[in-house]
């Protein structure tokens, strides 16, 4: 699965939420200092092109819906960040983020309880 810019990030996260909307709907959901329509539609068809979208004609336009499921990307995203940055370790990457973010006792054990809990 390929790597998306920040920007083709921001339109999935809409697509995402939405399930199914036209580049105006994708526009009206993205924060201020809004791109331009022609901007959002090229992103669109950039996203259609590496498969992570697709369309259905609506009249004289499109819908979008995505083809590639939130947890599938959050998955190989989170694992690229471990394998680039914790040399692969799970173990380095929670201990990094306890370390650096001041993770309360008690976050760790409900995740803890969580992981027991999915074996």
């Amino acid at each position: 699965m390929k790597q998306l810019t920040k920007a083709e990030e921001e339109i999935m996260q809409v697509l995402w939420e939405l399930q199914k909307t036209n580049v105006k709907g994708i526009i009206e959901h993205l924060p201020e200092s809004k791109p331009a329509y022609n901007t959002v539609s090229t992103i669109v068809r950039i996203l259609e092109s590496k498969g992570f979208v697709s369309y259905e004609k609506q009249g004289k336009g499109h819908v979008y819906f995505p083809l590639v499921p939130k947890s599938d990307y959050s998955n190989q995203s989170l694992h690229k960040l471990v394998d680039n940055y914790f040399q692969g370790s799970f173990k380095s990457m929670v201990s990094f983020f306890v370390k650096k973010n001041d993770v309360d006792l008690q976050d760790i054990e409900t995740l803890l309880k969580e992981i027991n809990k999915n074996e």
